[in-house]
């Protein structure tokens, strides 16, 4: 793993909190924005209209319905990054071409892979409301993952302890500070 001009470095920095949907992308990247006074956005909130209705309607997104989504996740880094400061966003940055995308400048970016078995990840889908992804996509959120490879900018965080705690130690383990 490759973290020249990441964090602890005084330059700014974004963290991308990936993982399939259930992993707790949003609970722990809205920790660490309100730990370290960062920005943060939800990469869901970036998908066009027609990719929700998709998901919502239980059919799996393309590379094709997704190369939008991405470009609006990428350009989000980019701001953070080109007005010098850091951030968090969630996306679920399955493959690395995805990831590629969203690091297209090739620094600057870090990847927090939240990673889980399918079993307690389905369990907390089948708990969780109010949200477009249905417990039925699991399976190809799966088959698409591609988890980052030693040579790309991530960091892998098993999801098993508590939400404060998973926090915890991405803020060790990168040296962070607000």
């Amino acid at each position: 793993m490759d973290l020249d001009g990441a964090p602890g470095d005084g330059k700014p920095v974004v963290l991308v909190v990936m993982g399939v949907s259930g992993c707790g992308k949003s609970t722990v990247a809205a920790l660490l924005a309100g730990r370290l006074g960062w920005p943060f956005e939800e990469g869901d909130a970036l998908h066009p209209q027609a990719n929700v209705e998709k998901m919502t309607a239980g059919h799996p997104l393309t590379d094709e319905d997704r190369a939008p989504w991405l470009q609006k996740v990428a350009a989000w880094v980019e701001e953070q990054l080109d007005a010098g400061r850091s951030g968090l966003i969630t996306c679920s940055a399955l493959k690395r071409a995805y990831r590629d995308v969203i690091n297209r400048r090739g620094s600057g970016v870090v990847f927090v892979f939240l990673s889980g078995t399918r079993e307690a990840i389905a369990a907390r889908l089948n708990e969780r409301h109010g949200h477009y992804m249905p417990v039925s996509l699991l399976d190809s959120q799966f088959a698409d993952l591609e988890e980052p490879a030693l040579d790309e900018p991530a960091i892998r965080i098993d999801i098993g302890p508590a939400p404060g705690v998973i926090a915890d130690h991405i803020v060790n383990q990168l040296n962070l500070t607000g």
